[in-house]
């Protein structure tokens, strides 16, 4: 078994197309707007292997502020080099926390936020 896709929604789709594509450089894979749902679809690509789904739907209810709410906690993308991940990130204008060592693999990781606040991880291979 091996994962998909990753479905997202957002809350305002040309800002959160934006970020994933211009910020983080996932390339589009495919773009359709459903008229029925007044709904956007955008299929990216990460690593040519894996896919995130971003959707738009009119109003859709706010994420839960703590992390640890029941469902998905985080997306974690791996990168070769923690420090330089979080510069390009910052050089954006993206926040992101300090870089930690998980105590369990010694390997750098840190956080930051996609538009609506859902967490996304930096992960050191």
């Amino acid at each position: 078994m091996n994962i998909h896709h990753v479905a997202i929604i957002c809350s305002n789709y040309e800002v959160s197309k934006h970020f994933y594509t211009d910020i983080l450089g996932l390339k589009i894979v495919s773009e359709v707007y459903r008229k029925e749902r007044n709904s956007y679809k955008l299929d990216l690509i990460v690593d040519d292997t894996y896919q995130i789904e971003l959707f738009s739907f009119p109003d859709p209810p706010e994420r839960p502020t703590h992390p640890e709410a029941a469902g998905l906690r985080h997306l974690a993308f791996q990168v070769e080099n923690v420090e330089a991940a979080k510069q390009e990130l910052q050089a954006k204008g993206i926040e992101v926390e300090d870089v930690r060592v998980d105590p369990f693999t010694d390997k750098k990781f840190t956080f930051f936020q996609d538009p609506d606040g859902l967490p996304l991880e930096l992960y050191e291979a």
